[in-house]
């Protein structure tokens, strides 16, 4: 096993919510860059090495937490893709104690102010995104979608390879 992989941290929908996620995804990105399922990342590059460390802390902060709601409250411009934006308090408060947790861990990336989201086209031209950002935005309605809890990745340069999901069920 390569634990020098990085490891990546998503959140995990219910499967209405995740069937929606990915059907808008299978038909907007480029299906030749498609290699992941639609997600909704917490944190991009967690150290591989400390897979253990970090299974049992996902474990001991994640299960105070039961199923919660999430708001779909818009689309977002990626400048060569398109995001629903999500926005939800139990989130943004289980992503906080994580990172604090990990802080010594995390990456630039990982540090920034997170704004949750899911991808549904990238790597396009930008003036494809700038269409498909209109055409959604043209019937969107704000909506709901449910979390169950976490998934952890392996990062291995090509398709995510899944190392765990973590359930939320207090």
């Amino acid at each position: 096993m390569d634990t020098a992989a990085p490891l990546i941290l998503t959140l995990q929908f219910d499967e209405r919510s995740f069937a929606f996620f990915d059907t808008q995804r299978r038909r907007y990105f480029p299906p030749d860059r498609n290699l992941i399922p639609a997600h909704l990342t917490l944190f991009h590059a967690l150290p591989g090495e400390h897979l253990p460390q970090i299974e049992q802390d996902i474990e001991a902060i994640s299960s105070p937490y039961r199923p919660f709601t999430l708001d779909v409250t818009g689309l977002r411009p990626l400048g060569r893709g398109v995001a629903y934006a999500l926005a939800s308090t139990e989130l943004a408060q289980l992503r906080r104690d994580l990172a604090l947790h990990w802080n010594d861990w995390l990456k630039p990336q990982d540090r920034q102010n997170h704004q949750p989201h899911v991808t549904v086209q990238n790597k396009v031209h930008p003036s494809a995104a700038r269409a498909l950002l209109e055409e959604l935005s043209d019937s969107f309605q704000p909506f709901q979608a449910e979390a169950v809890g976490l998934e952890l990745w392996w990062y291995r340069g090509g398709p995510w390879e899944k190392v765990r999901s973590f359930g939320f069920s207090a």
